[in-house]
């Protein structure tokens, strides 16, 4: 029998509706890992930080003035 040549021919209805049966398969893709943090809130925490650490050194220096000025 040659290859190009099928047993079943083709047929399409003239009249009516043609309906196609598709079985949905699962297609496997690559996995997309989010931040667990944005980079907006860690500029935020960065900037908090160093104003916490600011105002720390800022305290430090104020008890510093105010025993040298006991004294």
């Amino acid at each position: 029998m040659p290859e190009g040549k099928s047993l079943f021919r083709e047929v399409l209805p003239k009249q009516g509706q043609l309906s196609v049966e598709d079985v949905a398969t699962m297609v496997l893709c690559k996995p997309k890992l989010l931040p667990l943090k944005s980079v907006t809130l860690e500029k935020l925490e960065k900037m908090q930080r160093a104003a916490q650490e600011t105002i720390r050194q800022q305290e430090v220096a104020q008890r510093e003035q105010q025993q040298q000025s006991q004294q």
